[in-house]
């Protein structure tokens, strides 16, 4: 019996396969829009095959980010996809999701307010865009201050560590706010809080501590930064504040370091952002930030806005947002409570020391991250003569691995360092390849580099710059620079 095959207008057979087809043979235009549409099965086959490129995100070990949640909290995020979060009277029921999770957040940080009141806080876009709305805050009070007092209100400044993220000097580019930083050295990678204390002014709109530094974990010292301030307050009759930037440490320090005195407990603390989509566990992206009270946030930087259909009170610097993150937060706060979240940072930091524990007994490496704060491994080579980190961990991608590698902030650029942090889904087992392929690989350096030096004469020893050009050349290896639009 003979196989009938029907035929499109373009003489195609509808039951060829998709790599068959004429789709696939010729490559698509890449930066304009195509002249003609194609099936949606060929579309979704040739951006899934280009997808297959990109790392596993589970194995990259240099995101902060949450990378696995449960099936039952997907299917929320699925059935909420198309939710604007914006359409308040809309989706009411989300608006108080979204209300609760900034109780629950504001109480777990211990917020001065009592079990029927209201909180002062709003979901964001990640804590890039919670930092945005504090520091604004926090420049607003400040310039109303001054000019109540008659005095000038033009050079506001934040002090803070070299260890900050980006979205710091974002700010401070973005806003018009001077960015003094406190230098990190050699052995101490984190803001030390006498020197902040010094750099404060009278212009100083806040210190900005971090709890969970992006470089090694550490947590820095609030409650010395918070006495500090209040002697130097005293002293100067000033009222300068702190916020913290908890975007790693906020979903950490409640559960597994609760005598550790960071958040609204010291009386400066007068604001604190959370990354939802770090240790919050939940998909990017999705940031909290919360006032101490409701004088802390200006009336002037709320806008009121009724064309949706109600009077809504907003503060965020982005309008249109999904609301699939805000549920998902939910899920996770009721789903898990305090004692399973306390379960599973406890478990990441017991992997964590597994792993810490493992790399420290092969003998390459001086461990510069601590036993508490963020689980997470940072670590340098105690001789970097004849390999560097960058090497090391591009060898390592060949097992599938996706290790940063990075030189240390000022006055530290000397140091170099590689990072594994630790989520939830990197379990034991994971930490244990991941020893047994780094011990393989530090073999070959080894063997390499043995014929290296029997072959050519000793190479002199790389300065900060040369290193910092390396660092640059080995990630733009990674990406390709003219094909991007090089906005993150």
């Amino acid at each position: 019996m003979a196989l009938s095959r029907a035929q499109t207008n373009h003489g195609e057979s509808l039951i060829s396969s998709t790599f068959a087809s004429r789709y696939v043979r010729a490559a698509l235009p890449r930066f304009k829009i195509p002249e003609q549409s194609i099936p949606k099965e060929a579309a979704y086959q040739i951006i899934n095959d280009e997808l297959m490129l990109d790392g596993n995100p589970r194995l990259n070990l240099a995101s902060f980010v949450t990378t696995w949640m449960e099936p039952e909290c997907d299917k929320l995020i699925q059935n909420s996809i198309n939710k604007n979060y914006v359409d308040m009277d809309e989706y009411p029921v989300t608006t108080e999701l979204q209300n609760r999770c900034v109780n629950m957040i504001a109480h777990l940080f211990n917020a001065p307010i009592g079990d029927d009141e209201t909180a002062v806080g709003v979901g964001t876009v990640g804590s890039s865009e919670a930092i945005m709305l504090a520091g604004l805050a926090f420049k607003r009070k400040w310039q109303n201050k001054m000019k109540a007092a008659g005095k000038p209100f033009d050079k506001p400044n934040i002090v803070t560590g070299a260890n900050v993220q980006v979205c710091w000097e974002k700010f401070a580019r973005y806003f018009e706010v001077e960015l003094k930083e406190v230098k990190l050295r050699e052995g101490y990678y984190v803001m030390d809080p006498e020197k902040a204390v010094e750099l404060v002014d009278e212009n100083t709109i806040c210190v900005a501590a971090i709890l969970g530094s992006t470089l090694n974990g550490e947590f820095e010292d609030v409650k010395m930064l918070n006495d500090l301030l209040v002697a130097k307050n005293a002293e100067t009759g000033w009222d300068t504040p702190i916020h913290v930037d908890a975007a790693s440490g906020g979903f950490i320090a409640p559960f597994i370091y609760p005598e550790l005195e960071w958040d609204f407990r010291l009386p400066l603390v007068k604001s604190i952002n959370v990354s939802g989509h770090k240790y919050g566990l939940v998909y990017a992206g999705v940031g909290w930030v919360v006032w101490r009270t409701k004088d802390d946030l200006p009336d002037e930087l709320i806008f009121h806005i009724n064309y949706l259909g109600a009077d809504q009170p907003t503060f965020t610097l982005n309008f249109s947002k999904g609301s699939s993150q805000i549920i998902a937060q939910y899920y996770q706060l009721i789903r898990l409570g305090f004692e399973g979240y306390k379960d599973i940072m406890q478990n990441c930091r017991d992997n964590a020391t597994v792993l810490r524990e493992g790399i420290d007994k092969m003998g390459y490496f001086d461990i510069a991250s601590k036993d508490s704060g963020v689980p997470l491994v940072a670590f340098s080579l105690k001789d970097s003569s004849r390999y560097t980190v960058f090497e090391v961990v591009e060898s390592l991608r060949r097992f599938g691995w996706i290790v940063p590698a990075y030189t240390m902030p000022a006055d530290a650029e000397h140091i170099a360092v590689m990072r594994v942090v630790i989520r939830e889904d990197f379990s034991r087992g994971l930490a244990e390849r991941l020893i047994t392929d780094l011990n393989k690989v530090m073999g070959e350096m080894d063997t390499h580099a043995k014929k290296h030096v029997a072959a050519e004469p000793p190479v002199a020893k790389k300065t900060v710059h040369e290193i910092e050009k390396e660092v640059a050349t080995y990630w733009r290896r990674l990406v390709d620079r003219k094909k991007s639009s090089l906005v993150c």
